[in-house]
């Protein structure tokens, strides 16, 4: 609910954005740019349905009959807030369509192959001289530049050419993939920070840019501590499940009824975790008394915490740790997460009303005093919006023309 002190707009009201993107990255970059008030214009291919992750299912929603719509579970997870304009930039009408939708945008983001957008006058290159305050943003999977330029790229290879895989999962497992698609998800936010500080240099000078994103950037960019551990001592980490390279303990330990996380930060939370497991003599152990001790004898420590966590329940051992101000928690399904009041308290469950009816969602995380996120727009049928915005558009260019 917007109170009294609150704008009943985001702080991005005004601003529009020509999306020419699809699947996750750009996507995710747009729908929060839409959440903090753009007006989002989703350009989608009328001869292949509309964006890819349409037919990502199931699960659909379901029409007033039972059948599935073009609204996957996946698609509106990064879609909502964003009206859809159906346009075949392969053809001279689409071409003069985005053109004409860019001259009323602030903000210009694709994530075709490099290149792939010059064969329609689309690229950065053509459109700079006529839309010189254009914010242009391209994400791709390697970048514009480098011998890897040309090839596609898709989140899992990201993951695996930037590293991640290597240092995720059990140490005598395969490399492991993180569950969801965290390489897209982190280069549109990577590409959002980008656009929105273009914007700032735009709006002080009157000048666009070029933003431009690799997948494989983004995902080597946080890689944070496991990476710049290796640059600093030059060897390569090793897959510790959940563990943690820097700490000890923390990671997941079981129960006598499931799993806790056990999150034990510094030497004086050691010291009562220990003594709440019956352990106290463990610190005064001078393979146990330092975090770096206990690093180097990780195993040990482990043969004498395991069974002291197992011994008791997962409810039982939260509980008597949060009491001493220790860090510890259950690892919940997501039926668990989104019945739970901290979710209902923060908003993180939605629902909006579509063109299909209702629909649950997750919610932004950004909290605002002033100028609170909004929910204007369910995730849109494919071209559900084209007409109004080609109206709107031929409106724009009718107005430019006549000007003196």
């Amino acid at each position: 609910m917007v109170g009294s002190n609150m704008l009943p707009h985001g702080a991005l009201k005004g601003v529009k954005v020509l999306d020419l993107s699809r699947i996750l990255a750009g996507p995710t970059c747009t729908q929060l740019l839409g959440d903090l008030g753009a007006d989002v214009i989703k350009v989608e291919n009328p001869k292949t349905g509309g964006d890819d992750t349409r037919q990502w299912g199931p699960p659909y929603v379901e029409d007033a009959e039972g059948n599935p719509t073009d609204l996957s579970a996946y698609y509106m997870c990064a879609n909502r807030n964003k009206r859809s304009v159906a346009i075949d930039i392969a053809s001279p009408e689409g071409q003069a369509q985005i053109r004409a939708l860019a001259a009323d945008a602030d903000i210009l983001i694709e994530n075709f192959k490099p290149g792939g957008l010059a064969k329609y006058g689309l690229d950065y290159e053509s459109l700079k001289a006529e839309f010189p305050s254009l914010v242009y943003c391209s994400i791709s999977g390697y970048g514009q530049t480098g011998p890897n330029a040309p090839k596609p790229g898709y989140d899992l290879m990201a993951q695996g050419y930037g590293g991640i895989m290597s240092v995720t999962g059990e140490p005598d497992g395969a490399p492991m993939k993180v569950g969801v698609g965290i390489a897209d998800v982190m280069c549109g936010m990577y590409a959002c920070v980008g656009i929105l500080a273009a914007l700032r240099h735009r709006d002080q000078t009157g000048e666009g840019q070029w933003v431009e994103l690799a997948l494989v950037d983004a995902q080597i960019a946080w890689l944070i501590n496991e990476g710049v551990n290796y640059l600093t001592s030059g060897t390569l980490p090793q897959r510790r499940g959940n563990g943690h390279p820097n700490i000890k303990p923390y990671g997941v330990y079981e129960t006598s009824d499931g799993h806790v996380i056990l999150a034990v930060g510094n030497d004086s939370q050691f010291q009562r975790c220990a003594e709440f497991l019956g352990l106290s003599e463990l610190p005064k152990d001078p393979r146990f008394a330092t975090n770096p001790a206990r690093l180097e004898h990780r195993d040990a420590l482990d043969e004498v915490l395991i069974p002291a966590v197992k011994a008791k329940t997962s409810a039982e051992v939260i509980a008597g740790l949060e009491a001493l101000k220790v860090p510890a928690g259950p690892v919940q399904t997501l039926d668990q997460v989104f019945a739970s009041d901290q979710v209902a308290a923060r908003d993180m469950r939605i629902t909006m009303e579509s063109a299909a009816g209702p629909v649950d969602l997750i919610g932004n995380p950004l909290k605002f005093s002033r100028t609170p996120v909004t929910y204007r727009h369910a995730p849109p049928h494919c071209g559900q919006e084209t007409a109004e915005i080609l109206d709107e558009s031929n409106d724009v260019s009718s107005h430019v023309n006549k000007q003196p």
